[in-house]
């Protein structure tokens, strides 16, 4: 029997998972990791997405024993993992248009229900994935309408923040200030426009349905929870992923991670989860980092990080990671509340 387990012995998803309970340890720390994305895909060096997509597919495969099928919109993650006619991917995968892989998630989500009553067997899971390109934008409307009528998918948003497949168009994901190939560093107000954007999982939440997260590539640990636990839930269900691009970004791409990680630390990218519209959790920090921490490891944000910087920008971000902070209390003690009402609970029930 073994003393109380330390983080220390377990921080690593390698040796130290051996000293866990096998169903808590790590999937990527297993030998048996189902390896959905696997090599000889064409993603960049540090690539993000490459690592938040391996991840959180491979956490739904374990969750559904490897019953499941992927729609993937066009993009980088399309683009890389599948030029044709070779694929980096090993499990049931479709390759959608630009904008409506969340409409034919929903088909073969409803195909999978038909297929499952007429031929026997369990029902495979399906999730649709997308950048913040083919999902805040182009996607929008049948993101919405798969929200609206609950289908039963899991909706994965992978967010690098502008159309990197493309060459850096900027996004409604872009955040202000940056730069990308249409918001160059002119005029009086240089890079991209401040006042403009969506919240994505802000918009999810309000449609109510029964599980909204945020994740990044920093805590691979958390990420996996969050999509073992979406797929425990049946109904419309949305992840954001926030995952660096060093080609985009101008960062190294040793410092995807780091990058990642300062996100959250400064306030810049909340992490959370909600479920039928309320928040439940969030991700709390410790000691908050100031937002030029996060700024000078990327090339998009040059001009605020040199001689010419203009203050009244930083002062200006370091206010809007305040807010985060303070509209997601992520530096206090407070507990959400975490209990849906009695018609959610049922028919959350009913519905599993």
């Amino acid at each position: 029997m073994l003393d109380k387990i330390h983080f220390y012995q377990t921080g690593s998803n390698t040796v130290g998972n051996r000293l866990l309970n096998p169903s808590m340890r790590a999937v990527q720390a297993e030998v048996d990791r189902p390896n959905t994305l696997t090599s000889g895909h064409r993603a960049c060096q540090g690539c993000g997405e490459a690592l938040g997509a391996r991840t959180a597919i491979d956490a739904a495969m374990r969750a559904t024993n490897g019953n499941l099928a992927v729609c993937n919109a066009t993009g980088c993650l399309e683009v890389f993992s599948t030029p044709y006619p070779e694929s980096a991917w090993r499990l049931p995968w479709i390759h959608s248009l630009f904008g409506n892989a969340a409409a034919v998630g929903t088909g073969m989500a409803a195909a999978a229900k038909v297929r499952a009553l007429k031929y026997g067997g369990k029902e495979t899971r399906i999730i649709a994935q997308g950048g913040d390109g083919g999902t805040t934008d182009i996607g929008f409307g049948p993101l919405s309408g798969m929200f609206e009528r609950n289908d039963d998918v899991l909706y994965i948003c992978y967010d690098n923040q502008a159309y990197m497949n493309t060459g850096v168009q900027r996004s409604s994901a872009t955040p202000p200030s940056a730069r990308t190939a249409t918001t160059q560093l002119v005029g009086d107000h240089p890079g991209s426009d401040w006042g403009k954007g969506k919240n994505v999982p802000l918009i999810a939440m309000a449609h109510g349905i029964p599980y909204v997260a945020t994740a990044t590539v920093a805590d691979l640990r958390d990420l996996e929870y969050k999509v073992e636990k979406a797929m425990s839930y049946r109904g419309a269900r949305y992840i954001q992923i926030f995952v660096p691009c060093p080609l985009g970004w101008g960062s190294a791409s040793s410092s995807t991670v780091t990058v990642a990680r300062l996100a959250v630390e400064t306030g810049f990218y909340p992490v959370f989860e909600a479920e039928y519209g309320k928040v439940t959790s969030v991700h709390k920090i410790k000691e908050k980092q100031p937002i030029i921490n996060f700024l000078k490891l990327q090339r998009r944000y040059a001009h605020l990080t040199g001689k010419k910087a203009d203050p009244k920008v930083l002062e200006a971000l370091e206010k809007m990671c305040e807010e985060n902070i303070r509209q997601y209390d992520m530096m206090g003690d407070s507990v959400p509340e975490t209990v849906p009402t009695a018609i959610q609970a049922y028919e959350r029930q009913e519905l599993v």
